[in-house]
């Protein structure tokens, strides 16, 4: 998947905030995603995050 830093991500489960869309902050064999609900960053490992995107939203596009 070809997902970069600054991408919006829509998850396909919602944050106990209640959010789905998160913001990549660094991408590599860990992501590192702040969440648009609550601001809090998480860091989770690229094969949990790739089974659980629906959307990857750019900027320009």
């Amino acid at each position: 998947m070809d997902v970069r830093a600054g991408d919006r991500l829509q998850m396909k489960k919602d944050h106990p905030c209640g959010s789905r869309e998160f913001l990549v902050l660094r991408a590599g064999m860990d992501f590192k995603l702040r969440c648009l609900g609550c601001s809090r960053e998480v860091m989770v490992p690229r094969r949990k995050i790739e089974k659980n995107i629906k959307k990857i939203i750019r900027e320009g596009e």
